[in-house]
């Protein structure tokens, strides 16, 4: 498994301090962009939190997911959560070591007492004795936040004093920009104000059992109930045991909003999402326990093509941190469709500089810390499929076409914009799960994304230097 090294320096650690005019969180920064650039260690925000408590809780939350392992749990996660100042809110990231839990705690302008906030994207230390110091915190008395390095450090500090690195393998990379595409077409599904939520969650069995079917809730009335099989209106829930994170801020829940896509008969994943006062913390789940998000291939269609590429570089240029996109305003400022954009913002998602809120049901702009771009360069599918039209083993005719790999020929059939083959894959995941190494080479094929070196000859048969 392909994997690099990404190194975290920080000037202190964090730490939650009290003095005579309250507690402080000190969150410490590391390297991440800026509306002014990069910088070592950005400043987003200084002031008081309106809930306290209920925020700790929720940092705690996000802490915990980038700590855990859901499947394989003998290897621990160990990535920094990541903040990024949207402007009007603070949102923290994880992902699950095992690629299979997503977490954000969206603290809201109304959870920030007033105070501005910045523009920007970097990791933020959460240490062990940070995690010990914020668990412990009780009662109501004020506690100031400052997300970067205080005023006077600004100009004084002289270099890192504490560094991590941390292993970060490209199923990684490719599962955190998955977990965005599968989000973004999810729908509501179902509510539950928060003493029916407590109730749903705390009656939830912590595991399924080895072999044990997906299982399905849909509303009814005011609670979820258990269903068999996906219904009109189900929401999959795979592994009712990943949800054990929302259990740190269940007792201040004011609703639980359930939303996914709509049921086609398999495993889906699906997010939940806890309202608190002034926050929202949101945890994604990936299909299966066993399943993490690298494999669903939802971004594979928008990374095919020059034409989405290219568009992405251009709406990369008008993005500004915004809380979130306007498609149709960003399309009229780029000069390009409503899908175009969408598509654009796909490719963007894989280099983590786009996630997707299902609140607002928008994008949002965030710059992940890390080179993610990595994670396409070697996406398997898309390295193969890239080779498969380099070798010239693609040959189209009309809505046809067959791809020779290895001492085999697929046939792949496009309807509708749809393409569907003869191998092992289609037959095994119809197209859930994204195109397979054929369908995606036959894709490049046809709207001339190849490689400088290749080149279509008349009878449509994709040459090499010439050479069919």
């Amino acid at each position: 498994m392909t994997r690099s090294v990404q190194a975290l320096a920080y000037s202190r650690p964090s730490a939650l301090e009290s003095s005579g005019a309250g507690r402080l969180l000190g969150l410490e920064t590391s390297g991440g962009l800026t509306p002014a650039g990069a910088e070592a260690h950005p400043r987003f925000f200084s002031g008081f939190l309106t809930s306290p408590q209920i925020a700790a809780r929720g940092l705690l939350a996000v802490a915990d997911v980038a700590a855990a392992r859901y499947y394989q749990r003998i290897r621990p996660g160990s990535l920094d959560p990541v903040v990024t100042g949207n402007g009007d809110r603070l949102r923290f990231e994880s992902f699950s070591g095992c690629g299979g839990v997503y977490a954000r705690l969206d603290v809201l302008s109304e959870g920030l007492d007033g105070a501005e906030t910045g523009h920007g994207t970097t990791n933020v230390d959460v240490n062990n004795p940070l995690r010990e110091a914020l668990s412990r915190m009780t009662g109501t008395d004020p506690l100031h936040l400052r997300v970067g390095p205080d005023e006077l450090a600004v100009t004084t500090l002289e270099g890192a004093v504490v560094e991590k690195k941390v292993p970060l393998p490209d199923r990684w990379l490719r599962g955190f920009a998955e977990a965005q595409v599968a989000s973004a077409g999810f729908d509501l599904r179902a509510e539950l104000t928060g003493p029916e939520a407590v109730r749903f969650l705390r009656s939830l069995p912590r595991s399924q059992g080895r072999g044990a079917g997906p299982l399905w809730v849909v509303q009814h009335g005011r609670t979820l109930r258990p269903t068999t099989r996906p219904v009109p209106g189900a929401v999959c829930l795979p592994g009712p045991d990943r949800l054990v994170a929302l259990a740190r801020v269940l007792r201040h829940a004011i609703a639980l909003r359930v939303y996914g896509p709509v049921p086609d008969g398999v495993a889906t994943a699906s997010a939940w999402e806890v309202t608190l006062p002034g926050m929202r913390l949101t945890l994604t789940l990936s299909p299966d326990a066993s399943r993490g998000f690298s494999g669903e291939g939802g971004v594979l269609e928008a990374l095919a093509t020059e034409e989405a590429a290219q568009d992405a570089e251009l709406v990369s240029v008008l993005l500004a941190w915004e809380p979130r996109i306007d498609l149709a305003e960003l399309g009229a400022r780029a000069g390009l469709s409503v899908d175009r954009v969408r598509a654009a913002l796909t490719r963007l998602g894989t280099a983590g500089r786009v996630g997707y809120d299902v609140a607002d049901a928008a994008y949002f702009h965030r710059e992940l810390p890390y080179d993610a771009d990595r994670a396409e360069r070697h996406n398997p599918r898309l390295v193969a499929a890239r080779a498969l039209v380099a070798e010239g083993a693609v040959v189209l005719d009309g809505d046809l076409a067959t791809v020779a790999s290895g001492e085999r020929r697929y046939r792949v059939r496009e309807s509708g914009g749809v393409l569907s083959c003869t191998c092992q894959w289609w037959a095994d995941y119809r197209g859930r799960r994204g195109p397979c190494k054929h369908a995606l080479a036959v894709r490049m094929a046809r709207r001339g994304a190849v490689p400088s070196a290749v080149t279509g000859d008349a009878a449509g048969v994709v040459t090499v230097g010439g050479a069919r």
